[in-house]
């Protein structure tokens, strides 16, 4: 083996979950020790003077106790000699004419004038000073040691001085660093070996995990995990694995049936093909009608067919109708193809959409009066709007034109309802006209909106339109971005549109 390879492979295992997992737990068990070792080296010290100094402020309390003439049938000397072997105390109490009452240690004494400030040999920190007695932290140079010592007067007089020392504590200190650091060193190569059997546990239902789940990235989902009644997160991985894996499969054999399916759609796209060719020839149709009806009534002319003037004149009225009708409709359908591909610019102002419907209302009163149609304006009295008036005229216009058409008698009266609202949900202003009539079904719901799509297809060329007023609506509206549609009522239809809104009033 190459030393490339051996590297390679090096590099591998440095990666796998036991080492990580080794490097993890020493690391761990490293900065629980260096933890310990710091708050022994800057808290247990402090922690054992305050501790230290607590004792020291309970001794000097029973001592006042004892003398407070509290208990008679104790031994003072006893006890305070107990006392002080139990803490390690040295003792000294002297009366009012500074004679020694008790002493725990014959040369305590010669401590005294240190406590006072006339000996060189002593240093001291205060640690605590009341009205009673001063708790100081010394050191005495003579011997070395630290010590923490308690100075004050009991409520007798008496004068009482109770040391301890304290250098001790700086060695366990040193003694317990010395052993955490020992039990660092154990506890890694312990857990070395832990860490081998634990990560074995937990490393081969992974690793069957991860084979799982290679063989289902190449669609393979016939290897499910061995699930067991270990209640843990690695047996409900493997549930959730096997979950996925019968979810996968499911969801491939929909893709596939779905792909089944698109082929069929293609077939069908075919099918639409030759409903764009059949559209091509309708629109061929809608150009070549009105030619036809021009040139023959222009042959009779010239054929003078008829003689008289009136006969003429009516001729002449037909081929000037045509005419107007095919300039109508090639003039919309380039206006059309101009909206739907976006190269129409619109001239945006703020105006009065209700305004808008009265006038459109007004040229359409012809046609209103001759259907007897009854058209009821409702809802806002004023709605500004941020559009091109000109647009939403033809809008206007187109869905009035279409009313009228399509209006039929209900409850013995034929209405034509224009609502003016906002739209709570979305803030725009919404317009909306209704007729009394029949619904449209459902399958032309849709088809309603596509360029000489008519519903009724028996009406005749006085009665229908161009058949691209709605798909002239759909383009506009595309262009605002705006919502519109068409919806079955109980008593009849309602197209809307939604415009952006400038202002309310009620």
């Amino acid at each position: 083996m190459s030393l490339r390879n051996k590297f390679e492979e090096l590099k591998k295992y440095a990666k796998s979950v036991k080492v990580r997992l080794f490097i993890t737990l020493s690391l761990t068990i490293l900065i629980i020790i260096i933890f310990l070792i710091g708050v022994n080296s800057f808290a247990l010290e402090k922690f054992y003077l305050y501790s230290k100094e607590n004792t020291l402020e309970d001794v000097y309390d029973q001592l006042n106790e004892y003398y407070n003439g509290n208990n008679h049938e104790l031994d003072l000397e006893k006890e305070m000699e107990r006392i002080a072997i139990k803490n390690n105390f040295e003792i000294l109490i002297k009366d009012n004419d500074n004679m020694t009452i008790y002493s725990s240690n014959a040369d305590f004494y010669y401590v005294i004038d240190a406590i006072m400030g006339t000996s060189s040999s002593q240093t001291r920190e205060t640690l605590e000073s009341n009205n009673s007695f001063n708790i100081r932290l010394q050191k005495d140079f003579k011997n070395g040691l630290n010590y923490i010592m308690l100075s004050g007067a009991l409520d007798n007089g008496y004068q009482v001085f109770i040391r301890v020392p304290v250098t001790s504590i700086q060695d366990s200190v040193t003694i317990s660093n010395n052993f955490l650091l020992l039990m660092a060193g154990f506890t890694i190569l312990v857990s070395a070996v832990v860490v081998s059997f634990i990560s074995k546990k937990f490393t081969e239902p992974i690793l069957e995990l991860n084979k799982i789940a290679k063989k289902m990235s190449n669609l393979d989902f016939s290897h499910k995990y061995q699930v067991t009644n270990v209640d843990d997160e690695i047996n409900n991985l493997g549930k959730s694995i096997n979950t996925m894996s019968d979810k996968l499969e499911s969801t491939i054999k929909q893709l596939r049936n779905t792909n089944i399916e698109l082929e069929k759609d293609i077939e069908e796209k075919s099918k639409i093909d030759e409903m764009r060719k059949s559209f091509i020839s309708d629109v061929s149709h809608e150009l070549k009608t009105p030619i036809a009806l021009i040139q023959g009534y222009s042959e009779g002319l010239l054929e003078n067919v008829n003689t008289d003037d009136e006969s003429r004149k009516f001729y002449a009225e037909v081929i000037l109708d045509e005419a107007n009708k095919m300039n109508r409709l090639v003039q919309q359908l380039l206006e059309l193809m101009k909206l739907e591909y976006g190269k129409r610019e619109f001239n945006n102002t703020s105006f009065d959409i209700v305004e808008l419907e009265k006038e459109v209302i007004r040229k359409s009163q012809v046609m209103l009066d001759e259907k007897e149609v009854k058209v009821e304006l409702t809802g806002l009295d004023t709605l500004k709007v941020f559009a091109d008036d000109f647009y939403i005229e033809q809008i206007i216009t187109n869905y009035l034109t279409n009313a009228i058409k399509n209006v039929k008698e209900k409850n013995n009266q034929k209405i034509i309802r224009i609502n003016n609202s906002i739209n709570e949900a979305n803030g725009k202003s919404r317009i909306e006209i209704f007729n009394t009539g029949d619904n449209i079904s459902e399958e032309d719901l849709s088809r309603i909106w596509n360029r000489f799509y008519k519903v009724d297809k028996s009406r005749n060329r006085q009665a229908g339109g161009t058949g691209i007023g709605l798909a002239f609506v759909k383009a506009i509206m595309t262009n605002y971005d705006n919502d519109y549609g068409v919806i079955n009522c109980e008593d009849g239809v309602i197209f809307y549109i939604e415009l952006d809104n400038v202002e309310v009033k009620k």
